[in-house]
């Protein structure tokens, strides 16, 4: 898991101040099609940064996660820890029976397009492993009725309001909050072996990653020669190149 920690302070919630005694976890998903987690927060260098001065760590924002599961600047997906644990959230609304919001820590998975398998791969997997380390934390049986719900379910307990996530996206990828509860029970067992789809999905995550980054010095110039022969684009400067783009390549060079 890549977890990071970046509280949003001058949120209304993280003023407040008040604390509750953790009895589980609420699976979010944020409804938008925007898969970066500077969206919601101010960012940095590693995480991306919000220019659009729509993050939530403002004043007079009457909602707030515990956490945020998207991609950085890299393109990899992580998560970023917006409360303490234990500090209550405004994540769930209020149902016909009270709120979670006193009882679970909530966190959000921000949406793409949800047609995305790859994508969803290590988003899910990202939230597996952060509710399998707060079931520890905290000591919770992630099998136990209650303990971790998505928000969907918990409207239909009375403790949320009316919203369909997680139920609208998971499903199209053949996951749902039972295998959500038995993944994170696995992984509190120890895990198990990895499956070829999520190594797809770290393979890409890697391979995305590497794309963002920029040239090494040493290769500047060189690259520079390469884009004015048209050679190449100057994209992806870290990128693995495969046969065909080095047929591209060196077609070019030799017309050059």
């Amino acid at each position: 898991m890549r977890l990071r920690q970046r509280y949003l302070t001058r949120n209304d919630c993280y003023r407040a101040g008040r604390h509750i005694q953790v009895q589980g976890v609420m699976v979010h998903s944020t409804g938008a099609n925007n898969p970066r987690v500077a969206r919601y927060v101010p960012g940095d260098d590693e995480i991306g940064r919000n220019t659009g001065g729509n993050h939530w760590d403002r004043p007079g924002v009457g909602k707030c996660v515990h956490a945020f599961i998207g991609r950085f600047a890299d393109g990899g997906v992580g998560v970023v820890q917006t409360l303490p644990w234990d500090r209550r959230g405004w994540h769930a609304g209020k149902g016909a029976r009270g709120t979670a919001n006193n009882t679970h820590i909530g966190f959000e998975i921000c949406e793409d397009g949800l047609d995305d398998p790859v994508y969803f791969q290590a988003a899910y997997r990202e939230a597996v492993e952060l509710t399998a380390m707060l079931c520890r934390e905290f000591g919770l049986d992630p099998l136990a009725d209650g303990v971790i719900i998505c928000h969907a379910e918990g409207h239909k307990r009375g403790l949320a309001s009316n919203h369909g996530d997680v139920l609208h996206w998971f499903p199209k990828f053949g996951k749902d909050m039972d295998a959500f509860r038995a993944d994170v029970a696995r992984e509190l067992e120890g895990g198990e072996d990895m499956t070829q789809e999520q190594f797809d999905a770290m393979m890409d995550n890697y391979l995305a990653r590497r794309g963002r980054l920029p040239a090494d010095p040493w290769a500047e110039a060189p690259l520079r020669a390469a884009i004015q022969g048209r050679i190449t684009d100057g994209t992806r400067p870290l990128s693995f190149a495969t046969r065909q783009e080095v047929a591209l390549m060196v077609h070019a060079a030799t017309k050059a």
